[in-house]
């Protein structure tokens, strides 16, 4: 555990056919991020490949490919190299469906997203043999420095 430590915010706006991790993943790079997480999002998407939450380091094929229009109820996760991020979708029902976002979060209409940064922070990754997952790792700037 590290801080407290303040934050930046940033707003990002992607519009149709892009790609949502692809385009925050670029967005961290271009800002130089060190400990950038999801603060909120709404939007909406047309694919989303998901991980369920009853996958294992074992058995990681529980995932899920869907392909069709659904309203973006909620995005949160750090966004280092090895993004860490969870979504809840809505489908034309308004039937919720949510999970590990593994890839193609494709936008329909438009995903807004305010993206925070922990600036005494920095967020890495390492691997727990308690999960079997790269796990976060967070550290004050100063102890990198």
């Amino acid at each position: 555990m590290a801080g407290p430590s303040a934050f930046s915010v940033y707003a990002l706006r992607l519009g149709p056919g892009e790609d949502i991790v692809t385009s925050l993943l670029k967005f961290v790079e271009d800002k130089k991020l060190k400990a950038p997480f999801v603060m909120t999002c709404v939007g909406s998407v047309t694919k989303a490949t998901l991980r369920l939450a009853n996958a294992t380091a074992s058995n990681t094929n529980q995932i899920i490919h869907l392909n069709e229009r659904f309203e973006i109820v909620s995005l949160v996760g750090t966004l280092n190299k090895a993004p860490h991020l969870h979504i809840c979708l809505s489908d034309k029902d308004g039937k919720t469906v949510g999970g590990h976002v593994i890839s193609d979060l494709e936008v329909f209409t438009t995903a807004e997203i305010v993206i925070g940064e922990c600036t005494g922070l920095q967020f890495t990754r390492e691997m727990d043999d308690r999960t079997g997952f790269p796990e976060l790792v967070i550290s004050s700037r100063s102890e990198k420095a």
